[in-house]
């Protein structure tokens, strides 16, 4: 049996996709258990979107036309899809932060030192930051149905909407990791990741509708990846959305959003991978 069982191990690392995939799980493995012994990491994650559903909802909830309605709950349910876009854009700067951190303290050189693919150590970090993505929404979503929002769909549709949230947070932590092998300290990677998080959110129809911008801003807005994302998950949610754009993003916004996800993937782990073995050559 031992025989067998060392056999298999041989061969799974004679096989690179095999050894990578091992790899990256112990690396995420090693920054979920971390993640479980600073829980005020999770905890400050928690706050910041929990607050922005609460200040966007009762501040500027009587205030915002939407659908030609002025109605708070007609709002907190066209918001939603939008802070939960941008609750899962925002871990970028804590995925840069962490992998800055990481090569500041010298982990990334033992890491070095050991038989692991190299791409292996930015995978299993994005992979922990996406399970902490996900557990933050999932509280998120408990705080938006005690202000009143709702679905109107089916499960699988509910479920579609959130899958293609998680995946865009998944893209956008590669452009955090890209960020965080770039500069020197894990400050300047929390700068940087946030500096353009927020045009790119802001800039878009997660908040407001693109249609009330000036023409040359609704075309940024309504092109932008951040905007498809929103858009496909008000439409799985059947929650109110902004007015028809010929755009073809707001068209057909889930087939956007899945391109837009799968591009910044392939880009920016593509980048992040050739830094950091540039960076670690």
């Amino acid at each position: 049996m031992s025989a067998v069982t060392d056999t298999a191990r041989l061969a799974d690392r004679g096989n690179p996709l095999s050894q990578s995939v091992r790899d990256s799980l112990v690396i995420a493995k090693r920054n979920l258990i971390r993640m479980s012994r600073i829980p005020e990491m999770v905890i400050f994650g928690l706050i910041q979107p929990i607050m922005f559903v609460v200040l966007f909802s009762y501040v500027f909830g009587g205030s915002m036309n939407i659908g030609g309605t002025t109605d708070s709950l007609v709002y907190r349910e066209f918001l939603m899809a939008g802070i939960f876009a941008q609750t899962v854009t925002f871990a970028t700067a804590g995925a840069g932060a962490g992998i800055a951190d990481d090569m500041h303290k010298g982990l990334i050189d033992r890491f070095r030192s050991l038989p692991m693919a190299r791409g292996a150590v930015l995978t299993g970090r994005t992979l922990a930051d996406l399970v902490q993505t996900a557990l933050t929404l999932f509280v998120l979503a408990m705080v938006a149905l005690l202000v009143g929002w709702r679905t109107h769909t089916s499960i699988g549709e509910v479920l579609g909407a959130f899958g293609l949230l998680l995946l865009l947070g998944y893209a956008f932590t590669w452009v955090g990791a890209l960020i965080g092998l770039s500069v020197r300290t894990p400050e300047a990677a929390t700068s940087g990741g946030l500096i353009w998080l927020f045009p790119v959110t802001f800039i878009s129809n997660a908040f407001v509708d693109s249609s009330r911008m000036t023409p040359w801003l609704q075309h940024v807005a309504d092109w932008n990846p951040f905007s498809a994302t929103v858009q496909a998950c008000r439409k799985l949610f059947g929650n109110p959305g902004v007015s028809p754009s010929e755009a073809w993003p707001m068209q057909h916004p889930v087939w956007a959003s899945l391109i837009y996800s799968v591009l910044i993937i392939v880009i920016f782990r593509t980048l992040a991978v050739r830094k950091y073995r540039s960076a670690t050559a």
